[in-house]
């Protein structure tokens, strides 16, 4: 994935050529499975839970089917030469998700029925909405950016709007800013919005731009040592600075999730773009000593970890909510309890940052299986897609996208499973929430932009026609007549 090709290379990928076909009517056909899956599942919800089939699921149901529908003209007008699995695997995964957060609405319901006290608002609504916005700026995105290439321009304006972004909730009061102990929003008047999903979009672009323009800095080498070459010390400060934006993050916005994403992608980034392993086991490094130094210095760092390493030790208070996720998922088993049949809602959070606890509950190790290949052909579709885009940039970006996808899936499926200490990052396209679905939808619409370039034939050529020859050049030939 490493083309010597710059920016001024072809947009088209390895499919050159004439009738190359679009394949959008397999995209309509998966389009329809996802229908039907997601149809399926919120009438067994509704059958288990409330066991009638109410009115909100026709509204749910004609909602998806209009979104979805529209999403798929937009791609078959703007990009029709587009990958056709990338937006099937999202239009399953956010069905899926409006599913469980429509269950977990009815449980909600049903308790405070129970207990005598008012209904309370679904959230159900509420993504329906995002998605709809999410939709729109998709289309946006599609329709503006008819060229990827053309992001590259504004790399270094994409890099200060990420920090910036990143750097506001770390600056703003608690009040202004702060949600369950991690500083990573902004709250206004009723308004919220978590910038660090929009400035993980802009940082990617900056450091694919960058890398691109900067590559021979990068891949000079200094020092072999155990037969890696080792970059000179004047070249590691793009990293230096990766990292410590990322430290930045951790100790002052309180966010493990977002650092890891930052780091990590930016550090597979300068891999794919020099595929030297050096690169990795530097930035690996430094990121273990910023962590052990963060650790000693700041107390919620400490608890987060502890909590981690015994959740049960703490289980009245900062333990409660992981250790409640692994009894859903030790409840749920390999089958799990089917779908309106568990009891997820016990768990804190159970349709953002526990939604995978969720699924493992009521679908069992098998349904977080079936989850997983989803994301999987989402990923690998998105890493074709670089491999076989012409361009640099385009192979960094597609990458990153690809892999920023791929890296919060495994900190969120880590964090819920105890593998990893958890990171208050929400499951792409499947959580509730306004900024992750928006943010997710422009990544898929960028990453659609390259997967059309990659695909779509090479305009044909015209044959080259030689100019006449002058007639005082022309040669004069003897003609007979016939006798």
């Amino acid at each position: 994935m490493t083309a010597a090709t710059g920016l001024a290379s072809p947009a088209g990928g390895l499919a050159a050529g004439p009738g190359v076909p679009t394949r959008r009517g397999a995209e309509l056909v998966m389009l329809a499975f996802a229908a039907v899956v997601t149809t399926s599942a919120l009438v067994l919800v509704e059958a288990n839970q409330e066991q009638q089939l109410s009115t909100g699921l026709i509204s749910y149901g004609a909602a998806y089917l209009a979104l979805f529908t529209l999403a798929h003209l937009a791609v078959r007008k703007l990009a029709p030469y587009a990958d056709p699995l990338i937006l099937p695997c999202v239009a399953l995964l956010n069905g899926l998700g409006l599913v469980m957060i429509h269950r977990l609405d009815l449980a909600a319901s049903a308790k405070a029925a129970h207990n005598g006290d008012p209904i309370p608002g679904g959230d159900a609504p509420h993504q329906v909405v995002w998605t709809a916005i999410g939709v729109v700026l998709f289309l946006g995105v599609l329709w503006f950016i008819r060229d990827h290439r053309s992001l590259a321009r504004y790399g270094y304006t994409c890099g200060l709007a990420g920090l910036v972004l990143l750097i506001t909730p770390a600056v703003l009061p608690a009040k202004f800013s702060e949600v369950n102990g991690g500083k990573n929003w902004i709250l206004l008047a009723g308004f919220s919005i978590q910038p660090g999903e929009f400035a993980k979009i802009l940082l990617l672009i900056f450091s694919a731009s960058f890398l691109v323009a900067k590559r021979d800095l990068f891949d000079t080498a200094g020092k072999r040592i155990f037969g890696m070459d080792l970059p000179r010390a004047r070249d590691l400060a793009p990293m230096l600075l990766a990292w410590g934006v990322s430290i930045g993050v951790l100790v002052f916005d309180k966010d493990l999730g977002f650092a890891l994403l930052i780091f990590g992608t930016v550090l597979v980034m300068l891999y794919v773009a020099t595929e030297r392993v050096s690169w990795l086991l530097i930035g690996s490094a430094l990121f273990m000593g910023g962590c052990f130094v963060a650790y000693h210095l700041f107390t919620h760092i400490q608890v987060r970890v502890q909590t981690w390493l015994d959740p049960y030790a703490t289980y009245d208070t900062t333990g409660y909510q992981i250790s409640q996720s692994l009894f859903g998922l030790g409840t749920g088993g390999v089958g799990g309890t089917g779908l309106g049949a568990g009891r997820p809602e016990t768990v804190p959070f159970a349709n953002t940052d526990f939604i995978v606890a969720s699924f493992g509950e009521e679908l069992g190790l098998i349904g977080i299986a079936a989850l997983l290949m989803v994301f999987a052909v989402l990923v690998t579709r998105g890493m074709r897609t670089a491999i076989a885009v012409r361009d640099t940039f385009g192979k960094l970006l597609a990458g990153g996208l690809a892999f920023t996808i791929a890296w919060q899936v495994f900190v969120v499926v880590g964090g819920v499973t105890k593998l990893i200490p958890l990171t208050g990052l929400t499951t792409p396209f499947v959580s509730y929430g306004g900024s992750s679905l928006l943010a997710n939808y422009i990544l898929v619409a960028i990453l659609l932009r390259i997967s059309d370039a990659s695909r779509r034939p090479a305009p044909a050529r015209r044959p080259r026609v030689a100019p006449p020859t002058p007639i005082a050049d022309a040669p004069t030939q003897m003609v007979k007549r016939a006798q």
